[in-house]
């Protein structure tokens, strides 16, 4: 089994394959286009091409390098294990942050990993909501131009204010970061007018935006905020992963 370091160029087949398995928001999709960022290993068994390991080492990385993303192509999961193993020794990789869906990364990091947590949750979108707007206006903040191109681009975002009797009352927008045709709902309500419907009445707009620029809404919270994942989950958004945190331990006997 060999890791070697490689371009994410290198890679960019097993990537798609990737992102196509997975089939929803990958929450770290995007990091792979800033150049620094990430270090790519490709491995192989008996020097056939088997999948690829990706770890962060720049940004809120930087002196922890961070393993994102282990993939093994379907023919070589038998020796998961193994591969996984010299991903770690070549990369010498001291922590992980990984989607638990993502079935490979989720297996390894409970098997070789400790001091686990949920940073994030992740939701998807599962029905369409009508809460009522109570007198509440939705205003542009970014061009529908702007909007557009953040979205061919996939970085930048597109930002809203809520309004009510010409006063703002929230904000929010959709952030581009992500795989296609995915995007990032994100919003705030000003403490004043929390607890009223409002922020379920704004995520559920900024879905419909969404998916008037031709892209799919998606949303994230951290655990601990309650309010924010009722919100979601009011506005149709249902969980179905978390990004899971943690260190190595040595390979268990």
């Amino acid at each position: 089994m060999q890791a070697l370091l490689v371009s994410a160029e290198d890679v960019l087949s097993m990537r798609t394959r990737h992102r196509e398995e997975m089939n929803c928001q990958i929450v770290h999709d995007s990091i792979h286009r800033r150049p620094g960022w990430t270090v790519t290993y490709r491995l192989e068994a008996n020097h056939k091409v088997a999948g690829f390991g990706s770890v962060a080492v720049a940004g809120p990385w930087k002196d922890r390098p961070t393993l994102l993303e282990f993939y093994v192509l379907p023919e070589h999961r038998g020796q998961a294990f193994a591969l996984f193993e010299s991903l770690l020794a070549a990369s010498n990789a001291q922590h992980f942050e990984i989607q638990s869906n993502e079935v490979l990364s989720f297996i390894m990091a409970h098997t070789y990993g400790h001091d686990i947590v949920s940073e994030k949750i992740v939701f998807r979108d599962a029905e369409t909501t009508a809460h009522p707007s109570k007198n509440a206006t939705l205003i542009r903040n970014t061009s529908e131009a702007e909007a557009l191109q953040c979205l061919e681009q996939r970085s930048g975002s597109s930002d809203w204010t809520l309004e009510v009797d010409g006063a703002a009352i929230g904000k929010g927008g959709l952030a581009f970061h992500y795989n296609r045709p995915y995007a990032d709902v994100y919003m705030e309500i000003d403490e004043k007018h929390r607890q009223r419907g409002f922020g379920a009445y704004l995520v559920q707009e900024l879905k419909r935006a969404c998916y008037e620029m031709g892209a799919v809404p998606g949303a994230r919270c951290s655990p601990q905020n309650v309010a924010s994942f009722r919100t979601l989950q009011r506005a149709g958004f249902v969980p179905f992963a978390h990004i899971l945190i943690g260190s190595f331990q040595s390979r268990p006997d």
